[in-house]
């Protein structure tokens, strides 16, 4: 086994929740894609807010989904 050492601001160490010293690999590249598929969905709302999107009803997607077909037709 290898040990690599990483460094990284306490702004970030604080931002991903970083609670112990030690992690292995696959904690850590866990942790770090949970926390980036986290800043996905933020983003995604707030850009769906921003647009107008959020308040759309499921028929609504549907609808929009259905009509998009129709036109690459």
């Amino acid at each position: 086994m290898r040990t690599i050492s990483v460094q990284i601001s306490d702004l970030e160490y604080s931002a991903f929740g970083l609670s112990k010293k030690d992690w292995s690999f696959s904690e850590l590249t866990n942790l770090i894609e949970k926390n980036l598929a986290q800043q996905a969905l933020d983003k995604a709302a707030f850009l769906a807010e921003q647009n107008g999107l959020s308040s759309m009803t499921m028929a609504d997607i549907l609808d929009e989904v259905k009509a998009a077909r129709k036109c690459k037709k």
